[in-house]
């Protein structure tokens, strides 16, 4: 058995439980935050490791390390479409139990964004992009949307090892103050959100749920022109992971005034 043909096995066996890390982007970024990567496959592997010399010093060792060239008919064959950088990886998926206990640890040091039934899973991968540059403790989604499905990955750049990202029902979302945005709550600028808060966006659609709803401990709302009926959900929870962040560090940063002149 040739190269190729171990690597296409041993691709086809992990295929249905790993994630897809589909370009280059999305393996840099799961190798930042210690993804198991199991397999990588590329049509270009000199181009790939110009890539990661030219935009990610940090780990070009691993991937010159872990990357296999295949023709580029197999990789085609392998993948649903092929990134533009030519290369695809699978790595294995966090442990359930590992996010569980991160998103329920106190005290919690930074908020978990919840996105109630989202529906677009491209919203969904920006979500947890938005929270990955935040720092924020994870990603809970409810509804029937898997937010690990390859769409979702591939739209978050491989950003969900750099969070906890899980799907669960309501009665199982982690303890902390509930801060649900609604177009009636308080306009969010005359609100301080705590960081061990759940910050709650509703979908794209729909908006929050009544059952959800009926839970907030404060409903808050993003100012909105007249006659513009919604913000799409990513830069909706953009705007309210920057107040959260702005909030914070302007409450715990020394004072900005310069001193007087000297007499």
């Amino acid at each position: 058995m040739n190269e190729t043909d171990a690597v296409v096995r041993q691709w086809r066996r992990q295929s249905p439980d790993g994630v897809l890390l589909d370009g280059f982007h999305a393996l840099k970024h799961a190798l930042r935050f210690g993804a198991d990567v199991r397999v990588v496959l590329t049509s270009d592997r000199a181009a790939v490791a110009a890539l990661a010399e030219s935009l990610a010093q940090d780990v070009a060792a691993q991937v010159d390390k872990l990357a296999v060239q295949v023709p580029a008919a197999v990789l085609r064959d392998l993948v649903p479409r092929v990134h533009p950088t030519g290369i695809a990886a699978l790595a294995t998926r966090p442990e359930r139990a590992a996010n569980l206990d991160a998103l329920a640890r106190q005290p919690r040091l930074a908020p978990v964004v919840v996105l109630d039934n989202p529906r677009n899973l491209g919203n969904i991968g920006a979500v947890v992009r938005l929270a990955a540059g935040f720092g924020v403790t994870g990603v809970v989604t409810t509804g029937d949307a898997d937010p690990w499905h390859p769409a979702v990955v591939r739209s978050g750049a491989g950003l969900h090892f750099a969070t906890a990202v899980e799907q669960l029902t309501l009665d199982l979302l982690p303890d902390g103050p509930l801060y649900v945005l609604d177009p009636e709550g308080e306009d969010i600028r005359a609100v301080t959100i705590p960081d061990d808060a759940l910050i709650a966006f509703g979908s794209e659609r729909h908006g929050i749920s009544a059952e959800l709803r009926a839970r907030a401990a404060r409903l808050v709302a993003i100012p909105m022109q007249p006659q513009v009926s919604s913000f799409n959900l990513a830069t909706s929870v953009g705007m309210g992971l920057f107040h959260w962040m702005s909030r914070r560090d302007r409450a715990s940063a020394p004072s900005m005034q310069q001193p007087g002149p000297t007499p």
